[in-house]
C-alpha cells in the first residue's frame, strides 16, 4: 500500500506530533473540561449573588440545566477547593479566590465574545460558542486575541 493511500484510508500521515507532544495536548484539554465545570458554578454563583443578592443550589441546578445532587456535589468541591463557603439556610458564598476565579473567567469569556464577533459571528452564536471556548484557550491565546482586537480598534 503507498503512503498516500494508507493516508487516506487511516487519516494519518508523518505530521503527526510527537507522542509527548500530543500526550501533553490530550492531557491539558482533560484538566480543561475538569476546570471548567468549576469555573462555570463559580461564575454562576458570583452571577447569582450579584444579581439576587443568593445563590442557593436550587437556583444553581436549575441554571445549569443539572440535578440538584449534581450541584450539591460541585458546590462540595468548591468548598474543599477554597472557593465557596455556605451557611444553613443562607446559601452559597464566594471566597476571595472564588471571586477572584469568577473575574477571570468573566474576562475570558468577554473576550472571546468580542473576537467571535469581530470576524463575524452573530451577537446570540458568539455568545453561546464562548460559553465553552472559554475554558480551553491557553492564556498565549487569549493574549494573542486581545492583541488582535486591540489592532482592530485603531
Amino acid at each position: 500500500m503507498t503512503r498516500e493511500i494508507a493516508e487516506a484510508e487511516t487519516g494519518l500521515s508523518d505530521d503527526m506530533p510527537a507522542e509527548p507532544t500530543q500526550a501533553h495536548r490530550f492531557g491539558q484539554a482533560r484538566i480543561a473540561r475538569s476546570a471548567a465545570l468549576v469555573e462555570d458554578y463559580v461564575e454562576l454563583i458570583d452571577d447569582l449573588l450579584t444579581s439576587q443578592g443568593e445563590a442557593r443550589s436550587t437556583d444553581v441546578a436549575k441554571r445549569l440545566g443539572v440535578t440538584h445532587p449534581t450541584a450539591i456535589k460541585s458546590i462540595a468541591r468548591l468548598k474543599r477547593e477554597g472557593l465557596a463557603t455556605s451557611k444553613p439556610y443562607r446559601g452559597i458564598f464566594l471566597t476571595e479566590a472564588g471571586h477572584e476565579l469568577a473575574n477571570k473567567v468573566r474576562a475570558r469569556h468577554r473576550l472571546m465574545v468580542e473576537l467571535l464577533v469581530a470576524i463575524g459571528v452573530p451577537m446570540d452564536a458568539a455568545e453561546e460558542d464562548a460559553e465553552g471556548m472559554e475554558h480551553y484557550a491557553s492564556e498565549t491565546t487569549l493574549a494573542a486575541f486581545a492583541a488582535f482586537l486591540a489592532k482592530q480598534a485603531l
